[in-house]
């Protein structure tokens, strides 16, 4: 396994875990229930855990696919900086989350306040996962590129088709 795979495989989570933490926190404030939340702070802490991975084998994948054909160091570019962007909030993340379960195992008086900070940060967290998500699938995938069309698309796939690969000649 290279650190393109490896890269691949860790780096959904965090979206996927933000994702699911928010509506599993929000959950748990309605129903005023701190074993519910503290459900969604330890998925929060695993979507750090899951952050930290995927930063370490960022750089990794990108050595291996900046120089393939229809990809660029500009898009890999735009990726990164989402990428650093999203890994501090959900660090930050992580660690309101340790707040939060601490606070309400001791019920505290402000671990009611930390659960809606929480829920702020995890707001914009998904928001940044969205566009981390998008600019990461945008690297190999030229068809969900904006300003692409079905012609662009098709007229790329018939390029490549035409032109003789190795184990053609």
């Amino acid at each position: 396994m290279n650190d393109a795979h490896l890269h691949m495989v860790v780096n959904h989570f965090p979206i996927i875990g933000t994702i699911l933490g928010l509506g599993i926190l929000i959950t748990g404030i309605i129903l005023k229930n701190n074993s519910v939340k503290n459900t969604a702070y330890a998925l929060f802490i695993v979507a750090t855990l899951f952050t930290l991975a995927s930063m370490a084998t960022g750089d990794g994948a990108e050595k291996m696919v900046e120089d393939m054909p229809n990809i660029g160091k500009r898009i890999i570019h735009e990726h990164e900086e989402i990428a650093e962007k999203l890994a501090i909030v959900l660090y930050l993340l992580g660690a309101i989350s340790i707040l939060g379960i601490v606070l309400n195992v001791k019920n505290h008086s402000k671990a009611k306040f930390i659960s809606f900070v929480a829920v702020i940060i995890a707001i914009l967290g998904v928001y940044l996962t969205t566009l981390v998500g998008t600019s990461g699938g945008e690297i190999r995938h030229t068809e969900i590129r904006e300003g692409n069309t079905d012609s662009t698309v098709k007229n790329s796939v018939d390029s490549e088709k035409s032109e003789p690969k190795e184990y053609d000649r």
